[in-house]
């Protein structure tokens, strides 16, 4: 658990491994990785509520709180938490589970803006909610 005592908020959309590749000249995990696995989180909470594509148009409040660093298992939570006529916001939560001691923190949040859109590519409604 972290410091703070704080528990992840949202469902479980992604959850992968940081590697080397994906690290920034100062050895740590680079920003940009991270948002890009946020984004497809985002995206396909936003898909399943919107039921069908949805492209990203805004990330919004991110806070980066700590480092992730090689090794650290992520895992982005996410939760839809405005739907308008078009567009979602989707609320994500990024933890690890930092290698070697197990320790959970949140290192990343944000929130993501996703527009509904159809096969042309143009905005469409987004249907109620199912039951």
């Amino acid at each position: 658990m972290s410091a703070d005592h704080e528990t992840p908020q949202g469902e479980i959309m992604i959850r992968t491994l940081a590697m080397p590749a994906d690290t920034n000249p100062a050895g740590d995990i680079f920003g940009g990785w991270l948002m890009s696995q946020m984004d497809l989180a985002g995206g396909m909470a936003a898909g399943h509520r919107a039921d069908g594509r949805v492209a990203t148009v805004a990330a919004d409040r991110m806070t980066f709180h700590r480092p992730v660093r090689v090794g650290d298992e992520l895992t982005c939570y996410t939760r839809v938490t405005r739907v308008g006529r078009t567009s979602l916001a989707v609320a994500i939560e990024a933890w690890v589970r930092r290698r070697g001691n197990g320790q959970l923190e949140k290192v990343t949040e944000g929130t993501f803006t996703f527009v509904a859109i159809d096969e042309n590519g143009r905005p469409r409604e987004v249907p109620p909610a199912r039951a």
